[in-house]
């Protein structure tokens, strides 16, 4: 290790915002590394995921997850070869994933990090359709709100991260109909082109129970819900007896916006409909079972992944900002090296 590298690059929460994010919110920084305890080793990030349950991060108040300190660097999922090790498990040229992203070097207790099998899949498909954006719409498909064979499936968000990959797990698990709502023509295309949707619907065109009705006359059986706001209310109405919705996010009320729309709970009951939330960090114990079956079908092309790729650290805000405004098709990721 040279001591050159002994500072590193950062992006820091300078401010906490008010509605939506800006670049203001946040600040690149240059920061001395410290010297290896023990137990941990020092990685050179190569990627990093930016995701929308970020944002509530950034939100000084109680959640599932504790905040990001104001003039420290954010968090999230990041890949990187490990360049300095004090740890008997992880050695130096090992490409691991770990929590520590926003930086350029990460200084990480070696038990928090994942060795990677780089002749699997490409290092980066680990923050993506094989990682917790993957596991998350396959635990919503099989656990939180189970897929069975003929299911009619609704999916929202259905060209961002988990949604695109959702969408294909719900064919492999029987469903005879997989209908996704996206945002422009471009994107609804995707959707039925690549992706192997039945029906896209454009939620930007208006109408969207028309819409919904019209792709899936029959009604639905099973929705995973990224969005929340008029896309839940909608699906309760389109959803048979007994039909489960997986509650995954509601992106529409991440800044702070007032809901305009609210489900029908009392249709839900009558109509025994199961809402069942889920926080993916509940399944991780699921990541083998997964990756196992994931990892075939991505190699023999049956489930497709799609990536938007920001260049460089200094990107990464204008990255995470680009995906609570849907600005990416696939999983949203920034390369770092």
């Amino acid at each position: 290790m040279t001591t050159q590298l002994r500072t590193g690059r950062e992006i820091q929460l300078a401010a906490r915002p008010a509605g939506a994010p800006t670049a203001a919110n946040f600040t690149l920084v240059e920061r001395p590394l410290p010297e290896l305890a023990e137990g941990q080793i020092l990685v050179r990030n190569t990627w990093m995921s930016v995701d929308p349950y970020m944002r509530g991060r950034m939100d000084d108040k109680p959640s599932y997850i504790p905040p990001f300190a104001l003039g420290e660097a954010l968090e999230g999922s990041a890949v990187g070869e490990v360049i300095e090790s004090r740890s008997a498990a992880i050695p130096v040229g090992a490409t691991v994933t770990h929590f520590l992203g926003w930086r350029e070097f990460a200084v990480v207790d070696a038990e928090t990090a994942t060795v990677l099998d780089t002749g699997l899949a490409d290092p980066r498909h680990y923050l993506g359709v094989l990682g917790t954006t993957g596991l998350t719409a396959y635990a919503a498909l099989t656990a939180i709100a189970p897929v069975r064979d003929g299911d009619v499936v609704f999916v929202s968000a259905a060209a961002g991260a988990v949604g695109s990959v959702a969408g294909q797990i719900a064919r492999k698990l029987g469903a005879s109909r997989v209908v996704g709502s996206a945002g422009g023509p471009a994107k609804t295309r995707l959707l039925t082109d690549e992706f192997g949707f039945d029906a896209a619907i454009d939620y930007r065109a208006g109408d969207l129970r028309g819409q919904l009705a019209a792709a899936a006359p029959g009604g639905i059986d099973v929705y995973l819900d990224s969005v929340g706001a008029e896309h839940l209310k909608v699906a309760i109405e389109a959803m048979h007896p007994g039909g489960r919705i997986a509650l995954v996010g509601a992106i529409s009320g991440y800044n702070g916006a007032a809901p305009e729309f609210t489900p029908d709970l009392y249709l839900a009951a009558t109509r025994e409909i199961t809402l069942r939330g889920m926080l993916v960090t509940s399944h991780l114990a699921s990541f083998g079972e997964y990756i196992g079956r994931a990892a075939g079908w991505l190699a023999d092309g049956s489930l497709r992944a799609r990536e938007t790729v920001y260049e460089g650290l200094e990107q990464a805000p204008a990255a995470f900002l680009g995906v609570l405004s849907g600005a990416n098709t696939g999983k949203m990721l920034v390369r770092l090296g």
